[in-house]
């Protein structure tokens, strides 16, 4: 009897590691592509940079770290309720980590951001590359979400990542949360702690997968 319950709970066990380290749908990427341009009847909308964030997510064997990045500032245009171009640029110096506090907040902050002697390019080096830009290049609609695909230039390396989202308009005011999503890290040299770089990592390896949230509240200028 005794054993039974232990299998069960260690079934459970494993169920609950799983949920918790379940990951968004990875994002399509490919080559830069040439950026979407705007027809001469679009309408113009522009980020309210308070109302928007980016939230991302690793993942390692041990657990997941979570946070958030602001968006600087973004500016897209609309042709017949349908989002057609836009460009965003985000604050890489903004990284905040909100699963952590006190000195372990501020150690994976600055490990991030780059700010240690001698670990500035382990991740972002955001004094080398403060922002990073997303560029609109096309968007689809599949089985009700809006497919976005745009160049994501980061740390110096730009490829385009295909994503679904949610766009909404109701009176001045457009919405585009997309779903979770991940991009493999390494395609723009963000390749700390990955495996599929460096070997005799063991188990103190961080995922290629870094996962993304993206939610936009614009109003119409």
């Amino acid at each position: 009897m005794k054993k039974q319950v232990l299998n069960i709970l260690t079934v459970l066990a494993l169920g609950l590691a799983v949920v918790g380290c379940k990951k968004g749908t990875e994002a399509n990427t490919s080559e830069a592509e040439a950026a979407a341009t705007s027809e001469s009847n679009s309408v113009k909308y522009v980020a309210n940079i308070t109302e928007s964030t980016i939230e991302w997510k690793g993942f390692k064997p041990t657990g997941t770290h979570n946070g958030t990045i602001n968006l600087d500032s973004g500016i897209f245009s609309v042709t017949d309720d349908v989002l057609q171009s836009g460009t965003f640029i985000i604050d890489m110096t903004s990284i905040n980590t909100t699963d952590l506090e006190g000195d372990q907040k501020a150690n994976l902050d600055a490990h991030l951001k780059g700010t240690v002697e001698g670990k500035e390019g382990d991740f972002f080096n955001v004094a080398k590359f403060p922002n990073a830009a997303f560029e609109i290049t096309g968007t689809a609609v599949e089985n009700g979400k809006t497919m976005i695909s745009g160049n994501l230039a980061l740390k110096g390396n730009k490829n385009n990542i295909t994503f679904p989202a949610t766009v909404t308009n109701t009176g001045d005011i457009m919405t585009i949360t997309s779903d979770a999503f991940t991009i493999d890290r390494t395609k723009w040299s963000i390749n700390y702690g990955s495996k599929s770089i460096f070997d005799n990592l063991g188990d103190k390896f961080i995922n290629d997968e870094m996962e993304l949230k993206i939610s936009i509240t614009a109003k119409k200028s």
